[in-house]
């Protein structure tokens, strides 16, 4: 493609590698990206930071004063928009909407294509603004095309838009099986004995701290590591239990490493109205890397994944305790069964990865592309 995307991002770059970043960064092969973050408040100094992070990736972040009257914030913001189109001399670009908090001041722009990538339902997310589901209606009313992160979100939405199409997460493959060939240094997990049941992703208002609590009080000895940034609740919401280690945030690379030195992952997500539509990237990550997996039952979790036994399913502390006793006792004992289960998710993570969903992705903006051209011409052929 011979466009620009500029992205409008909840998300900050660097925050966690996950769906934006795989998709963009593939992008960036063969054109400029734009990723415009939220603005950072009160710094003492307006001013915007445009910053290379890849060859052809930049990361836009507006400092801008908070105590300012709304419609001049506003129009503070559509001058970042436009600065940024100015400076960086984009004219050929496509809008790219992970936000729908966006809307209002980049409306008023030209881009070539509208694209709204769907990810989570973020009106169900803590603190979400009262205005999100608003700008969303109108965004999707704009949108040449949408996207959504699973499918149990696209079912849901499916309805909104008439060029909508649902892209689950995915996977980098190799990046993961890394974790199988047993690399992990010890010293990581330092005096943290096995069994090792762990996690890894952003902990938040989405995690069962309750349940966790539940199956760590019931099996002491087994330690539990949490891997990842905390946002939107206090890190002493953690169980404070001797068997329930938090090693903070590692970098994307990391965590083949870290992952290797486990013997079960974990997914103990909670139920409502924010995990209601989610669809794990860890999921197959976890698979990938070799890992037996336990979650608690949601959606896109327990179709595929918990219907082809790649997942055991579990929402209560016993339930989970049995689940792991189980793959203890079965899977991590028995090499047999154990290549065979592997074998099982590997057949089927076969046809999966982040380039072919970039690749079809392309295709359907190729197409919508094509087709708002064509409109286009329609209309100025009229006028002749």
């Amino acid at each position: 493609m011979k466009y620009d995307i500029v992205c409008f991002s909840h998300l900050r770059w660097n925050f966690v590698y996950q769906r934006p970043q795989h998709l963009l960064s593939r992008f960036s092969k063969s054109g400029r990206v734009f990723f415009i973050e939220e603005p950072v408040w009160d710094v003492g100094k307006e001013t915007i930071s445009i910053k290379q992070v890849n060859k052809n990736i930049w990361v836009i972040v507006p400092h801008l004063f908070s105590n300012t009257d709304r419609n001049f914030l506003l129009n503070k913001k559509k001058e970042v928009v436009d600065y940024v189109l100015r400076e960086m001399q984009i004219v050929d670009y496509i809008f790219w909407y992970y936000s729908p908090m966006a809307l209002p001041y980049s409306s008023h722009a030209e881009p070539a294509l509208i694209i709204y990538d769907c990810m989570d339902e973020l009106s169900s997310f803590k603190n979400a603004p009262a205005t999100l589901k608003e700008n969303e209606n109108k965004l999707i009313q704009k949108a040449d095309v949408m996207f959504m992160g699973g499918y149990s979100l696209y079912h849901a939405k499916k309805h909104l838009h008439y060029n909508a199409y649902p892209f689950p997460s995915s996977i980098d493959k190799e990046h993961f099986f890394t974790a199988r060939l047993k690399t992990c240094k010890e010293d990581l997990y330092k005096n943290i004995p096995h069994p090792r049941l762990g996690f890894y992703g952003v902990i938040d208002e989405r995690m069962n701290m309750q349940l966790l609590a539940g199956i760590a009080g019931k099996k002491p000895h087994w330690q539990f590591i949490l891997i990842g940034p905390i946002a939107k609740i206090n890190e002493k919401s953690i169980p404070a239990l001797p068997n329930i280690h938090y090693l903070g945030a590692k970098r994307y690379e990391e965590l083949p490493a870290y992952l290797s030195g486990w013997d079960i992952a974990i997914m103990p997500f909670a139920l409502n109205e924010a995990t209601r539509y989610i669809s794990p990237t860890k999921t197959p990550e976890f698979l990938a890397a070799g890992k037996p997996v336990i979650s608690t039952s949601i959606t896109d979790v327990v179709k595929p994944y918990g219907e082809k036994n790649f997942v055991a399913i579990a929402d209560t502390a016993d339930e989970f305790t049995a689940a792991a006793e189980n793959i203890f006792n079965t899977i991590l004992v028995d090499r047999h069964s154990y290549d065979t289960w592997l074998k099982n998710v590997d057949s089927f993570l076969e046809g999966m990865s982040w380039d072919k969903t970039w690749d079809d992705m392309k295709t359907v903006i190729e197409m919508a592309m094509q087709k708002k051209e064509m409109k286009n011409l329609d209309k100025s052929e009229a006028y002749v």
